[in-house]
């Protein structure tokens, strides 16, 4: 194994090589891993930039990773070759989680590298904090792929996290500069909010008649206590009173067949933020967005031992606002309890410090580092 990756580092190295003889463009270029299609981020901030420079997407997923199909590994190859050719001729780069290509390639100095990691806030421990866990990768195969290396500049959204942030990332406070998503400006836009709502409910017009608990867990690794776990929510929940909708983790292979929910994929959970009354949620940065619009939050903790022993959490989760339960029989009852609207906002308030022109300020950085 050590033997393949290093001669994979090499040769893409000699095969840069070729690459880096190509003049810079006043040019951005974004590279996501997280799914084949550009992410709500990437295309507020490239609008906003593509009126002064070119922003070209490079949006692509291997599945399954390095167990994926020949003809995929392939086609990735291809793609990898695409993310050479604009590395060496843009200017700015920026990421939204960690791409091999940026980390082992040695890049011309006029080359910026920012990553712009595609969650508000932290939860989970995640990259070098997870080293040779059963969650995480293995300490040899992070050095030898030189994980999270060049990266210049990372965006935070407080400096309450930012010690977070650098032990994942395994790098310097200093690197960090305290910039909110774009996501954030439509997130509190009143405009944004009645469009997607009137959509929501012309497609779900059932949505309308009850109070709607959006639930939204984390990606694990081994399924088949959380498939359970989500069936004693389904069957604890007060249809009465409620609808309950269903967002999985992208990478989530569980399906909900159940009737008496809503197992949507026609919008993003983002999107259904938007019509959500209250939260479900176990370990996702998700809190951070139903935070900040006052929704809220639940947390269905039925692994949370299991959880912190095998991946563990940033963050204190006695500190995480709202009530936390093990059983489903018992988070459903809290639904009807009082809740602490003020401790939600000072936690949000902690952890999201800048919430204005969100777009903008991030754009007026990568303008810095353009000609």
């Amino acid at each position: 194994m050590k033997i393949i990756i290093n001669l994979y580092i090499y040769l893409s190295r000699f095969l840069y090589m070729f690459f880096k003889v190509l003049p810079v463009r006043n040019k951005v270029v974004m590279i996501s891993r997280q799914a084949d299609f550009v992410n709500l981020d990437f295309k507020l901030l490239g609008k906003e930039l593509e009126e002064k420079y070119k922003v070209v997407y490079l949006c692509k997923m291997l599945k399954s990773g390095i167990k994926a199909k020949l003809r995929d590994k392939i086609s990735y190859g291809f793609h990898t070759l695409r993310q050479m050719y604009h590395l060496s001729t843009s200017r700015v780069c920026i990421l939204d989680s960690y791409c091999p290509t940026v980390s082992i390639l040695h890049h011309k100095k006029k080359l910026t590298v920012i990553q712009m990691w595609h969650s508000i806030g932290t939860m989970k421990k995640f990259g070098y904090s997870i080293l040779d866990t059963e969650e995480g990768s293995r300490r040899m195969l992070a050095k030898l792929m030189h994980m999270h290396e060049n990266y210049d500049l990372i965006f935070a959204a407080s400096s309450a996290y930012s010690s977070h942030l650098a032990a994942g990332f395994n790098c310097e406070k200093e690197k960090i500069v305290i910039k909110t998503l774009p996501r954030v400006d439509l997130l509190l836009s009143k405009k944004y909010e009645q469009e997607i709502r009137e959509k929501i409910l012309k497609e779900y017009p059932s949505l309308k008649q009850k109070k709607n608990i959006l639930y939204c867990p984390t990606f694990r690794k081994n399924e088949k206590n959380f498939r359970k776990a989500v069936q004693k929510l389904i069957d604890n929940i007060d249809y009465s009173k409620y609808n309950l909708i269903i967002k999985l983790h992208p990478l989530s292979k569980t399906k909900v067949t159940d009737k008496r929910v809503l197992f949507d994929t026609k919008f993003s959970t983002f999107e259904m933020l938007f019509i959500a009354d209250l939260v479900v949620s176990d370990y996702s940065c998700i809190i951070y967005e139903a935070g900040l619009k006052n929704i809220p939050i639940y947390f269905y903790s039925f692994d949370i031992d299991d959880y912190q022993t095998k991946r563990g959490l940033m963050i204190d989760y006695k500190e995480l606002p709202g009530y936390k339960e093990k059983k489903a029989s018992e988070l459903v009852k809290t639904f009807e309890k009082k809740y602490d609207y003020k401790y939600l906002r000072e936690f949000t308030d902690k952890y999201v410090t800048n919430k204005k022109n969100c777009t903008r300020k991030i754009a007026k950085v990568v303008s810095n580092y353009m000609k």
